[in-house]
Order: C-alpha cells, then structure tokens, then sequence
C-alpha cells in the first residue's frame, strides 16, 4: 500500500485539509497505515502537480490561509486502477520477534516483562479495534458517514461490513499475537 493511495482513498469521501488529514492518520487510519505531518504535505503538492488531487486555497481570518483537497477524476481513476493491483506481501520487520529470536540470552524475567507488556499493548488495540469496528457497522464514524452521503442506500450495508473486516482482521490478529505470547512465556520459563 502506499500513501498516495491512501490519501486519495479519504480524499474520495471528503475533501479535506493537510492538517485534517494528518488528524486522520494520527488517529483512525494509523491502525492500518501511518503517515506523520511531514510526508502528508509534500506529497498533497505531489498528487497536485499529478492531477490526482486538487487544492482550493482558501482564506481564514485576515492572514491565515489554507488548501482544502479533493480528489479529481483523474486521482479516482488511479485509485481504481491501483485497487485492482495484486498486492504484495511486505517486508515483515517485528521488534517483538527479533527479541524472541534472542531470549535465550535474556533473563526469563526480562523476557517475561516484555512478553506481559506486549499482552497489555494488545489488549488495548482489541478493545480499540472493537469499539471502532462496532462504529463502522453502525455506521456512525465521521469519514464513513460522508462517504455513504455519495453512495446509493442499497450499497451502505455492504460498505460498513467491508471496512468492519479489516478490524475483525486486526483483532484476530491481535488476540493471535496475544496467544503467542502466551506461549512464548511458557517457554522462557522451561528448563
């Protein structure tokens, strides 16, 4: 995935501003992807220049300006046609694993502290993930709300229990994680 992609896929329910959408992505959207301030506002100019994206400038009060982005044809059509990409697996780079790679060499209760602490990490992210995926179906987040104005009723149903999946992934996923942990403890402590 990349975040032009991503930008354009928000875009598409709603224009948006630079701040907004690294609003966006320090909440919401970093469970899926993240992207800090200072790759967001280089690369709006970017998808500007590409055609993808277009910027309305804007004045508020007397000397503040800003530039609210909308997706443009042009930018739907590259989503489209990137949605239709076969997606390639990345890289996998794990801090957690590569220090599981080595826990022999620890102390078990090092190891165990880490491990516990992961566990809690996780079940934060669960709970998170659930209320949010709750809010998909119910179709009451901000973005899907604005989103649905532009789609038929028919299809609202389909596109909340779309975007809910990718939670009950990152939760399966997260209480997976949290198993394995459990696992790995019991082997730290094996003689």
């Amino acid at each position: 995935m990349s975040l032009p992609h991503a930008i354009l896929g928000v875009l598409e329910a709603r224009p948006m501003t630079g701040y907004e959408l690294t609003r966006f992505f320090e909440s919401t959207a970093r469970w899926v992807w993240t992207a800090p301030q200072s790759q967001i506002y280089p690369l709006l100019r970017k998808l500007e220049d590409s055609g993808w994206v277009e910027g309305e400038h804007q004045l508020r009060g007397k000397h503040q300006r800003r530039t609210e982005y909308s997706i443009t044809p042009t930018g739907l059509t590259e989503l489209r046609r990137w949605l239709g990409e076969p997606h390639e697996e990345p890289s996998q780079r794990d801090g957690l694993l590569l220090k599981a790679l080595f826990f022999d060499l620890s102390e078990p209760e090092n190891a165990q502290a880490v491990l516990e602490e992961h566990i809690t990490e996780l079940q934060d992210r669960i709970e998170q993930w659930s209320a949010h995926r709750a809010m998909l179906l119910a179709q009451e987040t901000p973005l899907l709300t604005e989103r649905l104005k532009n789609r038929p009723a028919q299809d609202h149903r389909r596109i909340s229990e779309l975007k809910a999946h990718v939670f009950d992934y990152l939760i399966r996923q997260g209480k997976l994680r949290q198993q394995w942990c459990q696992e790995t403890l019991e082997l730290v402590h094996t003689n």
